[in-house]
């Protein structure tokens, strides 16, 4: 894995591990989202959606020299907000080989599994998707 992807992957592992219970978890991970920039109206549009999200969430690339990806995002609800804006950032300042070579079973540390409902888990899967998607391109 990408050096740069896993050090941000092992932080945000790192911080999630220190905190005890789940719902507290769960309010960082909407307090990231509240803490986070939304996304220009402009950048709201239906290209940028995420697919499989309960609400409206949005990822936006930005392409920089030498063949880097930044990521913006958004969504409707803190907690997706918080999932994406924490994905974005991950993989931002990647280049579209270290996205792909990236094994969602190196999320597993996060412990999404226990902490999200089914149906947060397939948004994650979707963004997830996108980011692939862009990478791609």
């Amino acid at each position: 894995m990408d050096t740069v992807i896993k050090e941000k992957l092992d932080r945000y592992i790192d911080i999630l591990d220190k905190i005890p219970e789940h719902q507290n978890k769960y309010a960082w991970l909407m307090l990231l989202g509240k803490k986070s920039e939304p996304l220009v109206e402009q950048l709201r549009l239906k290209k940028f959606e995420v697919h499989g999200c309960q609400t409206r969430t949005w990822l936006v690339p930005g392409y920089h020299p030498p063949e880097t990806i930044h990521f913006s995002a958004d969504s409707d609800a803190l907690i997706s907000k918080g999932m994406v804006c924490m994905l974005a950032d991950i993989f931002s300042g990647s280049t579209p080989k270290e996205i792909l070579a990236f094994e969602r079973k190196d999320l597993e540390g996060l412990h999404l599994d226990v902490l999200l409902t089914p149906g947060r888990r397939n948004g994650v899967h979707g963004m997830l998707q996108k980011i692939r998607e862009y990478a791609i391109e």
